[in-house]
Parts: structure tokens; C-alpha cells; sequence
């Protein structure tokens, strides 16, 4: 071919372009051409920048929650206790038959397996004793458990009464004056509480008139105090 053919022969595709024409053409790439998705590299760079409050932006579409969306829901009323109509036949066998005003307060124990409990006024406690234990259609013929609390304001005595008759059971409890504690024995409705009214005067420092022997049941007869009272300083501080 001759020397002149050469220079009238076209430059092939790509082959003729200079350096500084293939270096801007790169650049050009680089910030106008489109990423992934349509969008060019400085947008798809300052969707990752975050806001100027330190925040991730709201993704697409995202509306921005209520005002009282962070309200806790309010919790669903509990269900009523298996055992409730036992506890109102309770209260209405006790007003009706004993004493309107003798049950100061009723509820279930759910927590110690749905247990009806009642509170009763002390000044009405030695009838309702007697009343919860003759009565045929309550008939709480044992009486499986006598404690004593203290909570500082007043002195508690909690009974757990059994009837072998109708299989139920019931809780009874009945505040104590801390400066007159004071209580009706129940040892003559119930043998067995006599033992236990004596550990409640022994540790608690709780009187039951008309017991036919009050007196200490674990401590000497000389000792000082009610240990299980939560004002008792003892003698002997090592001890």
C-alpha cells in the first residue's frame, strides 16, 4: 500500500483519540454517568450522607408515627375468678345470717390459686367464727392454718379454714391494734388453733381472751419481748 493511501485511511473506533480526551471522558463517567438504579454517582453518594440533626433520613414513603402512638395500650380487664360466686355466696350467707357490717373487705387471692378471702371486723370475728363453722351451707369444720403478720401500722392474724363437707376453703383475716393487740380465741370453735394462738402470743405478742391457757409455747417464760415484731430490740445484741 502506498505512503499516501496510509494517511487517507480512516483512524479505526477509539484508536485516534488523544489521552487528555480518554482521561475527561473517565471523569465524565464518574460524575455524570448513572449507578445502579438510574441515579448518577453523586446522588447515590448523598443519599448515604446523613441528615444535618445526626439522624438516618425516613425511608421511602415512611409517615411519621402519631403523637399518642407511644402510649402504652392500656391492659385488658382480668377475667373474672373461677371461684368469685363462691366468694359472694360467702359475704351474702355471712351479712344475712350473722352481721351486715361483719365482712370489712372481700377479693380473690389470685396469686395463692384463686383463694377467697375475707376480712372481718374484729368486734364481729368470735360470732362470725362460730357462724362460719355451724352454718350448713358453709360448714368450715377444720381449720388447717393460724399465722400472724406484722405491718407496722397494725397486727394481722390470717386463718385458713377448710370444709370437708362441700370441699371448699376460704381465708379469713382480722386486724390487731399494735398498742392494744387484743383478739377473741377462737381455740373453742377450732381445737387446733388453741396451739397456734399461743405461738401468735409467744413471737407476735397478740392476746386471745378467754383462752384457757395463754401462756409461751417456745420461748422461756422469762423472756423478754415478741421476737417476730418488727419494733424488738433484744437484750443481747450477739445473740
Amino acid at each position: 500500500m502506498s505512503e499516501q493511501g496510509d494517511k487517507n485511511k480512516k483512524p479505526e473506533t477509539g484508536q485516534g483519540m488523544s489521552e487528555m480526551e480518554a482521561k475527561g471522558t473517565e471523569a465524565n463517567a464518574d460524575k455524570g454517568a448513572p449507578a445502579a438504579g438510574g441515579k448518577t454517582g453523586e446522588e447515590a453518594q448523598g443519599k448515604a450522607k446523613a441528615t444535618p440533626t445526626g439522624r438516618a433520613r425516613p425511608a421511602s414513603g415512611a409517615r411519621p408515627r402519631p403523637a399518642g402512638a407511644k402510649k402504652a395500650e392500656e391492659k385488658k380487664p382480668e377475667e373474672p375468678s373461677p371461684m368469685q360466686p363462691l366468694l359472694e355466696q360467702f359475704v351474702a350467707r355471712i351479712k344475712e345470717g350473722c352481721h351486715p357490717e361483719a365482712v370489712v373487705e372481700a377479693y380473690i387471692n389470685r396469686p395463692s390459686g384463686h383463694i377467697p378471702t375475707l376480712v372481718i371486723d374484729r368486734a364481729h370475728w368470735s360470732e362470725v367464727a362460730r357462724f362460719l363453722k355451724e352454718d350448713e351451707a358453709l360448714a368450715f369444720d377444720y381449720m388447717r392454718n393460724l399465722s400472724s403478720v406484722d405491718y407496722e401500722t397494725h397486727l394481722e392474724v390470717c386463718y385458713q379454714l377448710v370444709s370437708f363437707a362441700h370441699q371448699h376453703q376460704v381465708a379469713v383475716r382480722v386486724k390487731v391494734d399494735r398498742e392494744e393487740a387484743v383478739l377473741p380465741t377462737v381455740s373453742h370453735v377450732w381445737a387446733a388453733a388453741g396451739w397456734n394462738e399461743r405461738e401468735a402470743y409467744d413471737l407476735m405478742g397478740i392476746h386471745f381472751t378467754d383462752h384457757s391457757d395463754l401462756r409461751r409455747i417456745l420461748l422461756p417464760d422469762d423472756w423478754v419481748g415478741h421476737p417476730l415484731r418488727k419494733d424488738y430490740e433484744p437484750l443481747d445484741k450477739e445473740v
